[in-house]
């Protein structure tokens, strides 16, 4: 399935990408968390779709995504 070119997979990393890069815009901690978990989230997916799946976007992804869980929930 493809949109103007770009399969499925790719919009999910381009949105993925999309939104760590808005999150590192933000100045309050709480909103930056929220949509770097979002954009982590969304890399998480995006290494499990790649064929062959991309074990260290999925690690490091993952990994990021607990820490601001972590951080998000401890308040």
């Amino acid at each position: 399935m493809d949109f103007l070119g770009v399969s499925f997979t790719e919009w999910i990393g381009y949105a993925a990408m999309a939104m760590l890069l808005l999150s590192f815009t933000m100045k309050a901690v709480t909103k930056l968390r929220i949509v770097n978990s979002i954009g982590c989230l969304l890399f998480v997916i995006y290494g499990f779709m790649l064929d062959p799946i991309a074990k260290p976007i999925i690690i490091t992804n993952g990994a990021i995504l607990c820490v601001n869980l972590y951080y998000l929930l401890k308040k």
